[in-house]
């Protein structure tokens, strides 16, 4: 327990120099952004002492550097500013947003993974099969489709044709449950498809190499079952890289779905942070991509610490 707990705090103080790098980067490429917000809100007519008043009030005005230094100080006080565009604080707003995409991604991935691991443990076990080629085929196509082009497909089947689902817009779980799953439907479905093709693919990889091993040949000379060799001793070891595939999908995926997003209009983070490009938000922009990164860190994080579970010769110590 000692030696987790000094491995936990240990990564947490690695993660401090990780996010001021990119806390630098964040602020100093968003201000390569063509474009003055201060004309963006004013509009074309607007005098040069007006826009002169604006960019004062928003902080414009000063050198970068300062403007930083500003910045990082409300960052490390839990202050990531207010929204030029309509005023509201950016924390507040980006962790609204964030609940839709989370919700979407975590149920999408999960369920992809219920799929990819025995998909991708059986094609290892039948390698060369008629099952093998079955699969790996589906998860190539599946692999190979753009998320867009599925999801469009799905609105024109599902929500067009059939009338089964809502084409557009979205309903919080908080006011009507029941509406709220049949708008997530096709978005989790739609991201499911796609991630299911590479978990497959990683996982059918990784139970290969382990099919190969001279302890699972050992444990079918010992007489048990290819249920037991599969299950016992084949899917844990074979499952420790799939789940480090499935840290990297979900720290990318928790930090936007952009195009699902605008394909399906869901507000989430990744629609937020394309319409406050936009829009010249910097605010905005900054503390999406900041937080994103922040996201990115800590699953990794919890990916390690749950490494153990799989492999009991990885240990904190």
């Amino acid at each position: 327990m000692h030696a987790l707990s000094k491995y936990v705090a240990k990564r947490l103080l690695w993660t401090l120099p990780t996010l001021l790098i990119v806390a630098v980067m964040v602020f100093f490429l968003v201000r390569m952004i063509p474009g003055d917000p201060a004309q963006l809100i004013l509009g074309d007519s607007a005098s040069p002492d007006e826009l002169a008043s604006l960019r004062a009030n928003l902080g414009l005005d000063r050198p970068v550097a300062v403007q930083f230094l500003y910045w990082l100080g409300n960052v490390l006080r839990g202050d990531l500013g207010h929204s030029i565009s309509n005023g509201a604080p950016v924390l507040p707003l980006m962790l609204d947003r964030f609940q839709v995409s989370a919700t979407i991604v975590l149920v999408a991935v999960a369920l992809a993974t219920l799929i990819a691991v025995p998909a991708g443990l059986v094609a290892a076990w039948r390698q060369n099969e008629h099952v093998d080629v079955a699969i790996v085929t589906a998860s190539t196509l599946l692999m190979s489709v753009p998320s867009f082009w599925l999801g469009l497909v799905l609105l024109l089947v599902f929500g067009l044709k059939l009338g089964w689902l809502p084409v557009v817009g979205y309903v919080p779980f908080t006011e009507k449950p029941w509406t709220a799953i049949t708008y997530v439907i096709l978005p989790v479905v739609t991201l499911m498809l796609i991630e299911v093709g590479v978990l497959t693919r990683m996982m059918r990889a990784s139970a290969i190499e382990i099919l190969r091993l001279e302890y699972v040949m050992h444990a079918r000379a010992k007489g048990l079952s290819e249920r037991k060799v599969l299950l016992r001793h084949v899917l844990p070891n074979a499952f420790a890289p799939t789940w480090t595939m499935i840290g990297l999908v979900l720290g990318g995926l928790l930090g936007g779905i952009a195009v699902l997003e605008t394909v399906f209009t869901l507000p989430g983070l990744g629609r937020l942070l394309v319409d406050s490009i936009f829009a010249r938000d910097y605010p905005v922009v900054q503390g999406c991509l900041l937080f994103t990164a922040l996201i990115y860190v800590i699953v990794n994080l919890i990916v390690d610490l749950c490494y153990p579970l799989f492999d009991p010769r990885v240990t904190a110590s």
